[in-house]
């Protein structure tokens, strides 16, 4: 369970240009980018033994990952 960033934070971060994000839409938008950064680290670990979705969840709240809607 992700305490730190907040889900609703998470949902926040993800709401811009005028849509509302869902939950359903994080989770999708966080695994995609953690198999993501499973496929660039190529078998190798994250700093300080991170785990791949808590790092997708870090890149949301800075503002590197956002939603696009297709």
């Amino acid at each position: 369970m992700i305490n730190k960033p907040a889900v609703d934070e998470l949902i926040g971060k993800l709401s811009a240009d005028g849509h509302d994000a869902s939950r359903y839409e994080l989770c999708v938008v966080v695994a995609k980018r953690a198999r993501q950064i499973i496929e660039q680290m190529g078998g190798r670990e994250l700093p300080n033994k991170m785990k791949e979705i808590t790092a997708a969840c870090y890149e949301i709240d800075s503002g590197k990952v956002t939603s696009a809607k297709d």
